[in-house]
């Protein structure tokens, strides 16, 4: 298996799509480049997560990376986001403490005594304006966000404002996040910078079991590991009713979390959610369940948190900023809305798609690799080529891959080589379809288009080509 993954992360290095960052002053534990065609994936992944959450409705706002102290003092982080570590007596490395790594145990790097080294805050502290005043007191105190929840909460009177003041709404924020991970490793496992997407929906505590489109979800089926219990499968209703899962607007959520990992090309079978145990769970949540990834190299793998925060974030802000955070209602007093969170960490998702579409089968005397992207992720949509190198073919390649650029936009061109080497480069960067200029194509305006997947080879008019490719990359849509 492991083996098989090296493949994965030796074949994002060599076609561009991770780059350890700072590689040539000897790279940066925690920290990754993401070369033209990661880009471009992340980027699509990041347009069909957007498009996700805007069908349920929701609006996305934007809020800056860097945050004053008070932000973390009211929500809580700077009491309670840190790590235990443990520290080498002989190097002198520091790491996180995990069940292979604690004190007493043996140092990885050099072998010395690992002993306790305390709590560290995972926030990397920095300076808003002018670092000192006239007396010398230090000021403009900041810390670089390590989620982006806390703009959406801070915000939240002048998004109840923009929502017509009504309950429950959504907001969805796509950003940078930082961490300073105590000993990051695992490849995009775990990192220092990172992308999140993550939603927050405001409802009144009173409806969180009743969601509006819960009858959409109750019947899905999905494999959960609670905290008490035994793993099973189970629907989603009944995991709500049996109180495994704390209300029906969590239920629906992580059904939703399910729907979109599986459309993106997540497989069920490497799925399951994972309810937090007591001496795990967050200080701000309530309950909270991970989406888990079965990896082959690194076993199970958080890749989405479903938290019920209550409404510890927004009553905690109103108490520091003495902002109201009450909502009026017709029947009752203010009431504290409850959130509903479920966050996404895009970097981990984009190395759980790399490690499930990667796949080797023989043809013939050679090991063919695919990464089999379903068609809207793929970073390059068609590759056309001609199928000699000659003038007349390459003239006549290129008008198809200007014409298909305009409609397509990632589309590659390719004369170098044979065309079974071509097909090769393109299975390996997932590309679903490509196109080759012939002789019959200069007599009637015919291609012939391969499927990645199945091979397959059929003719189409080179009018018809877009319309062809776009009628299966937006089946993802159906």
């Amino acid at each position: 298996m492991a083996v098989k993954d090296d493949k994965v992360e030796e074949l994002a290095r060599r076609r561009g799509f991770l780059w350890q960052a700072y590689e040539i002053y000897g790279g940066t534990a925690g920290f990754y480049d993401y070369g033209p065609l990661g880009a471009r994936l992340k980027r699509q992944l990041e347009a069909e997560w957007r498009l996700f959450y805007s069908l349920e409705g929701f609006f996305e706002i934007e809020s800056p990376t860097i945050a004053p102290v008070s932000v973390f003092k009211a929500s809580g982080h700077l009491s309670c986001f840190s790590d235990l570590a443990v520290v080498c007596n002989k190097c002198d490395s520091f790491f996180r403490v995990d069940e292979e790594l604690t004190a007493g145990g043996k140092c990885p790097e050099c072998g010395g005594e690992l002993v306790a080294a305390g709590e560290l805050n995972l926030m990397f502290q920095t300076r808003i304006g002018v670092p000192k005043g006239r007396d010398g007191t230090r000021r403009g105190e900041g810390y670089l966000r390590p989620e982006t929840a806390q703009g959406m909460f801070v915000n939240f009177q002048r998004l109840l404002r923009f929502n017509r003041s009504k309950l429950p709404f959504g907001v969805i924020q796509l950003g940078k996040a930082y961490r300073n991970e105590i000993s990051p490793r695992q490849s995009l496992i775990r990192l220092r910078e990172f992308t999140m997407a993550e939603v927050e929906v405001f409802v009144d505590p009173e409806a969180k079991n009743s969601h509006p489109n819960f009858d959409n979800v109750r019947d899905r089926r999905i494999w959960i590991n609670p905290a008490e219990g035994e793993e099973c499968e189970t629907s989603v209703e009944d995991a709500v009713r049996n109180g495994t899962i704390a209300n029906e607007y969590l239920g629906y959520h992580i059904a939703k979390v399910k729907e979109f990992l599986e459309r993106i090309g997540i497989p069920s079978d490497r799925l399951r959610f994972r309810q937090h145990r007591k001496d795990e769970m967050a200080h701000y949540a309530r309950d909270c369940w991970d989406a888990e990834f079965m990896s082959r190299r690194y076993g199970w793998m958080e890749i989405v948190g479903i938290a019920d925060r209550g409404d510890y974030d927004l009553s905690a802000h109103a108490m520091h900023s003495k902002v109201d955070m009450g909502v009026p209602t017709q029947t009752r007093s203010k009431i504290i809305p409850h959130v509903i969170e479920p966050s996404y960490g895009l970097d981990r998702i984009i190395y759980a798609l790399l490690e499930s579409a990667f796949t080797e089968e023989q043809v013939g005397k050679e090991t063919r690799k695919v990464l089999r992207f379903v068609p809207e992720l793929a970073p390059v949509k068609a590759a056309v080529f001609p199928l000699l190198n000659r003038t007349e073919l390459k003239q006549k390649a290129e008008e198809v891959f200007q014409s298909l650029k305009r409609e397509l936009v990632y589309v590659d061109y390719d004369d170098s080589g044979s065309i079974g080497r071509r097909y090769r480069r393109q299975d390996e960067i997932g590309t679903p379809y490509c196109v080759t200029i012939d002789y019959q194509t200069l007599e009637d305006d015919t291609v012939t288009i391969r499927n990645r997947d199945t091979m397959a080879q059929q003719r189409v008019r080179i009018a018809d080509l877009p319309a062809v490719i776009l009628a299966d990359i937006r089946k993802l849509h159906v």
